[in-house]
């Protein structure tokens, strides 16, 4: 394989592991905020704090499905950049060859890395909001 080749592949590499840890992130400060959300509701006897959380949850949703999304159009880039001659690589880090099917954002939304975290979280704190507001 040749260095153009590999560097750009490197570049790709980079590019998804950042949207890789963005989402680990998301759902690191999800989980913390929803903490500090109920911790700050029972401090203060203020329920009304706990619908924040569901809010809060489909905000952090809705940012972790554009990562995955990113993530997936990148991961199809490296799939055709990897198949390339050396004669064709030019650096491109263009995704728009990639939008449609599952890297789109619907199906990003509703992928199973997706639905089995945020829904648990937003049923939960609903839940909660509602126990503990009456």
């Amino acid at each position: 394989m040749n260095q153009n080749k590999l560097k750009h592949l490197e570049f790709i590499q980079l590019t998804i592991t950042r949207m890789n840890v963005n989402s680990f992130l998301v759902k690191g400060w999800l989980i913390t905020l929803v903490a500090a959300v109920f911790v700050l509701s029972q401090k203060d006897a203020n329920v009304h704090f706990l619908w924040f959380a569901p809010f809060a949850t489909i905000l952090f949703w809705s940012l972790d499905s554009s990562f995955l999304s990113s993530e997936r159009k990148y991961r199809s880039l490296y799939d055709d950049v990897r198949q390339l001659d050396e004669n064709q690589i030019d650096f491109s880090m263009s995704t728009s060859n990639y939008e449609g099917g599952r890297n789109s954002f619907i199906m990003c939304l509703l992928s199973w890395t997706i639905l089995l975290f945020y829904p648990v979280i937003f049923i939960s704190s609903i839940i909660a909001a509602s126990f503990l507001n009456h």
